[in-house]
């Protein structure tokens, strides 16, 4: 009598393979759901936190806890980019500035400062694992989605402030994800909404995109995650994600065959979002994520129940069992999950140290930059002002729940003060524009008017109404809190080169007189 003994692909080995290499995220902030206890034990290797799950610190500390007592090595992911995308402080605000604010400064050592520092405010949470640098070089300046998340437009600017950051968020214990490869940068959609196409020719995207990947690994990242773009030089049938002409090739291929020779984890962008779901579907693009050469699959931002993590593991236990994802393949991605797991695990061990938060605010006072004009003299706020902030549709990386601007802040100083708030649809009906400059005009007729904007270029009814307010108020402040890439107007014009609460703070001291900052 023969002994069949079952393969990989028949036992539950797979089944914890499949949950292993799984990044989700769930609801609540109290505990995590029974479903994601039970599935922890049964092998899930990480899960993600977003500002969903966040009310305060100590909240998250006992949250995180909570997780780590059902796998000691377990991952807990969040997407911390400081500046614009917070979750640690997404009811508040960042207490960090962001990656332009850092790459206008340009000091290497600051930006590994506020990572370490930004780090150890993460592992006093219990998050070990930061999805985190933006690595993309912000070449198109109407990108979407990039923006401020860039350290800029040079790419050995990027690159040396992204190796930076990773070293500093490291050095506290906890796993940068540099993102997103091959590059976001030269996109003009929202991969969120659909898939974008970058038609640039390879020679290109290795003197430019890959720049900064390549400070990354070799700084040692822990993690890089792949962009939901489309790059026919280089794959003109997958996406990047999905690709392992990219993945396998540009990434993981060894320096002398081109690729950059990382040997860390491969974890996609969230396979939910629309370059993937729209064109694949999520199982489908999970399991082509894992063949090309990922190990770990991001979801949860959006779809963050038992059931998306249970279609997800059958399909990549099917795709095993039929052939289209080799077990060996499979194997090795959750091996090197547990990998990160256990070096995460001890990289905690002994108690965090406190994190210096005075270095976001010093940091982002020396990123500011103000432009004057001689024909208006500028004298400091000292009585109510009114405020109109003019908001452009959030991207879902941003989201619309985090507070920006500085009309808050000036309110706390000057009570009183009149705050207007005014988005696309109050300007995209004839005779609206109109309407609203003259609205702002009448409240402001009395006091000092401060105009208050997020990358004024990219919008055409946002740099309308400012003309307009401008034409009868010269004398008006503005405060560009996005890219700063249209020119600086009215009598002071200060680029704060981020919307981080800390970015805000520091605008608000030049507003009432206090720092002494850079001037053009």
């Amino acid at each position: 009598m023969s002994i069949l003994i079952p393969s990989i692909a028949d036992s539950d080995q797979l089944h914890r393979d499949a949950l292993t290499v799984l990044q989700p995220g769930f609801e609540g902030t109290t505990a995590p759901p029974e479903w994601v206890c039970r599935h922890l034990a049964a092998g899930l290797g990480s899960v993600a936190l977003f500002g969903r799950n966040v009310t305060d610190q100590a909240q998250l500390a006992a949250l995180t806890a909570q997780l780590r007592q059902e796998n000691p090595d377990l991952l807990i992911a969040i997407d911390e980019e400081g500046g614009d995308v917070t979750r640690l402080e997404v009811g508040s605000g960042s207490s960090w500035p962001g990656n332009l604010a850092l790459g206008e400064i340009d000091d290497p050592a600051l930006t590994r400062d506020v990572a370490r520092e930004l780090g150890r405010a993460l592992a006093e949470c219990g998050i070990n694992y930061n999805w985190a640098p933006s690595a993309d070089v912000n070449s198109n300046p109407g990108n979407p989605i990039i923006g401020v998340r860039s350290f800029g437009a040079d790419p050995e600017l990027c690159a040396r402030h992204t190796a930076a950051w990773v070293e500093g968020l490291q050095s506290a214990g906890v796993a940068a994800c540099a993102k997103h490869f091959p590059g976001h940068g030269d996109t003009a959609i929202d991969s969120h909404h659909g898939l974008p196409m970058i038609g640039v020719d390879e020679d290109l995207l290795r003197s430019r995109d890959l720049v900064p990947f390549r400070a990354a690994v070799e700084a040692g990242a822990k993690a890089l995650m792949s962009a939901h773009i489309m790059l026919p030089a280089v794959d003109p049938v997958y996406p990047a994600t999905l690709s392992k002409a990219v993945l396998g090739g540009l990434l993981r291929g060894r320096p002398e065959d081109g690729g950059l020779g990382y040997q860390g984890l491969i974890v996609t962008d969230a396979i939910e979002m629309g370059a993937i779901a729209n064109t694949y579907g999520i199982a489908e693009g999970t399991v082509l994520a894992l063949a090309a050469g990922a190990d770990a699959i991001c979801v949860g931002g959006g779809l963050a129940d038992e059931e998306t993590v249970l279609t997800l593991r059958d399909a990549i236990v099917g795709a095993v069992r039929s052939g289209r994802l080799p077990e060996e393949r499979l194997a090795d991605a959750a091996a090197r999950v547990r990998s990160l797991g256990s070096w995460a695990r001890i990289s905690a061990q002994g108690a965090p140290t406190e994190p210096d938060l005075s270095i976001g605010l010093r940091a982002a006072r020396r990123a500011l930059l103000v432009t004057t004009d001689p024909a208006q003299p500028f004298a400091p706020v000292t009585d109510r002002p009114c405020v109109a902030s003019f908001s452009p549709e959030p991207n879902i990386a941003v989201g619309d729940v985090t507070p920006w601007g500085v009309a808050g802040m000036l309110a706390e100083r000057f009570p009183g003060t009149r705050a207007l708030s005014f988005t696309p649809a109050d300007a995209a009906a004839d005779g609206q524009l109109d309407e609203l400059v003259a609205r702002v005009l009448r409240e402001a007729a009395d006091r000092r008017l401060v105009l208050v904007v997020r990358d004024l270029h990219r919008h055409e009814w946002m740099a309308a109404a400012v003309r307009g307010l401008l034409a009868t108020r010269p004398d008006a402040l503005v405060v560009e809190m996005g890219v700063p890439q249209a020119a600086p107007v009215g009598a002071l014009h200060i680029a704060t080169h981020g919307a981080a609460r800390v970015c805000g703070l520091a605008a608000v001291e030049v507003l009432t007189g206090q720092p002494t900052v850079r001037t053009q």
